[in-house]
């Protein structure tokens, strides 16, 4: 059984018990009518045909509260490749938009945006703002829920715990993030467990109890893909193009949400999904570029608090940090061993290690440009300032389901 323990910082929603999935589906058929859900599913199509998308659309079908689908699909650089996702994804029973991210018609229509998603290049970042677009240009969901397609043990229970906070209106949440442990004959999680914990404890270290610092750090699993979050807000939300958009995300919702509006549910006893290399020797691949640009999105948000990121402070931080990852591998080794786990100490020092370099070379990144944000507007803004884009987003992606 999960603890009951609450931080203050934010609620916190336990898996207590045994799960009663279907009194959750139940509800939220009832409470849908009122406030529509749609899912949205940044996918690639190297993750066309797999085993853990095979069973994410097969738990899907039976999750009959939502009222729309949105996939992305991001390497379809082919028709054949299109066609193949179209026929993929036109099994689902409920009503399902897809999006050729990389076809001629969004692509043609990415290029007319004076703002530099345009030129941002594929990703997930990218992905999950367009999909954010097609959800608006629909007009239908009042809640929108989002989720990778590479989640191996995916269950409906994991959707339905992240989308109940928000359609149960006399709970009063705005945003819900989703956590669970990642553990099998090992613990996984290098990033969230030897980068981000330790990272903020010595960021606390230098600038003493801080409001963003401290609300990063109650989110138990801070980079996890599965977030459900209000239209209006998701309307707002600058999406970093780049692998930092799970903490953007948290960082855009502490901007505009009131911390009494934000939760963490619980979602499943463990989860797995695929596992990066760790590329120590190359900051352009594996864990070591999603490290660096994680970090660098925490110093720009930090920068946006006010805090002066000098080099100074950098420097500091770097060498603070070591001593917490320290103390990090001397806790997670200790917790292995009760639990009769592996614990390859060398390989999670090995990590630390990657990630000191990581953080120096977000530093000098930061230092080179502390004011650039690898983020695309808000669709208010899009709204706004290019009336007509989200109408011919609307008519690219019928344009392109339809086969024509």
């Amino acid at each position: 059984m999960a603890d009951f323990f609450q931080t203050g910082a934010i609620t916190t929603l336990h898996r207590l018990g045994p799960p009663n999935v279907a009194r959750i589906e139940a509800e939220l058929c009832a409470l849908t009518i009122a406030t529509p859900i749609a899912l949205v599913l940044p996918c690639h199509v190297r993750e066309l045909g797999t085993p853990a998308l095979e069973r994410i659309l097969g738990e899907l079908k039976g999750a009959k509260y939502l009222r729309q689908i949105v996939i992305g699909i991001d390497g379809a650089d082919t028709a054949a490749k299109w066609n193949r996702a179209r026929k993929i994804f036109g099994a689902l029973p409920q009503e399902a938009l897809l999006l050729w991210n990389d076809g001629p018609r969004i692509s043609r229509l990415l290029r007319t945006l004076a703002h530099g998603i345009g030129g941002a290049g594929a990703g997930k970042g990218r992905n999950v703002w367009l999909c954010l677009g097609a959800v608006f240009s629909a007009g239908v969901a009042s809640v929108v829920a989002m989720h990778d397609c590479d989640i191996v043990n995916y269950s409906r229970e994991m959707l339905a715990r992240l989308c109940y906070p928000l359609a149960n209106p006399a709970l009063g949440f705005d945003f819900c993030k989703g956590y669970y442990a990642r553990v099998s004959d090992r613990l996984h999680g290098r990033v969230t467990r030897l980068l981000v914990g330790p990272l903020l404890r010595a960021m606390r270290d230098i600038t003493g109890p801080h409001p963003l610092v401290d609300y990063l750090g109650a989110f138990r699993y801070p980079l996890a893909g599965e977030v459900a979050l209000r239209a209006e807000h998701a309307r707002r939300l600058r999406v970093p193009h780049d692998w930092a958009l799970e903490l953007g995300i948290l960082a855009e919702t502490y901007r505009h949400c009131a911390p009494r509006a934000i939760c963490q549910a619980e979602l499943c006893d463990n989860y797995d999904h695929k596992h990066q290399s760790l590329s120590p020797r190359d900051p352009a691949r594996g864990l070591h570029k999603v490290a660096r640009e994680v970090v660098l999105a925490f110093f720009r948000s930090m920068s946006g608090e006010g805090v002066k990121m000098d080099a100074g402070l950098l420097d500091t931080l770097s060498a603070a940090y070591e001593r917490h990852a320290s103390e990090a591998l001397r806790g997670f080794s200790a917790d292995a061993i009760i639990n009769s786990l592996e614990y390859p100490r060398a390989d999670e020092e090995l990590a630390v290690e990657t990630f000191v370099r990581a953080i120096q070379e977000a530093a000098r990144a930061f230092i080179a440009a502390p004011h650039h944000r690898a983020a695309a507007p808000g669709w208010d803004r899009v709204a706004e300032e290019w009336p007509d884009f989200l109408p011919a987003l609307r008519e690219a992606i019928a344009a392109d389901q339809g086969g024509r």
